[in-house]
């Protein structure tokens, strides 16, 4: 069982910058694929990026470039460090928790990021 809890999202202007954090706790952290995803409104849901336990990372197109995920295993903690963000940008974004081999997986609540003048 994992409980997953989103932090950081908020109001910023074009061309700032967003770091969003993910506690993850109630098992072993090192046993999953974390991702994050997000969904603007009436769009779908979509993939952000996923890190693996030894740092393996996996980036839409295009994201790629401006967003930069992260882990920290000592502390159960995924990061997603976004960067000169856009308008288009604005959305809920959800962290994700996969267990590695198994049909496992969680999801957080939710942290809205919103790029606005």
């Amino acid at each position: 069982q994992v409980q997953l809890v989103e932090s950081g999202g908020g109001l910023v202007q074009p061309g700032g910058s967003l770091r969003l954090s993910c506690a993850a706790s109630g098992s072993i952290f090192t046993m999953y694929i974390m991702s994050w995803y997000r969904q603007a409104p009436g769009k779908q849901r979509e993939l952000v990026a996923s890190v693996t336990s030894g740092g393996s990372t996996n980036y839409a197109d295009s994201l790629k470039g401006r967003f930069t995920i992260s882990r920290d295993n000592a502390k159960n903690t995924v990061y997603l460090q976004m960067n000169r963000l856009k308008p288009e940008d604005t959305a809920v974004y959800y962290c994700k928790a996969r267990r590695v081999y198994i049909l496992e997986e969680y999801w957080g609540q939710g942290t809205q990021v919103t790029v606005s003048s």
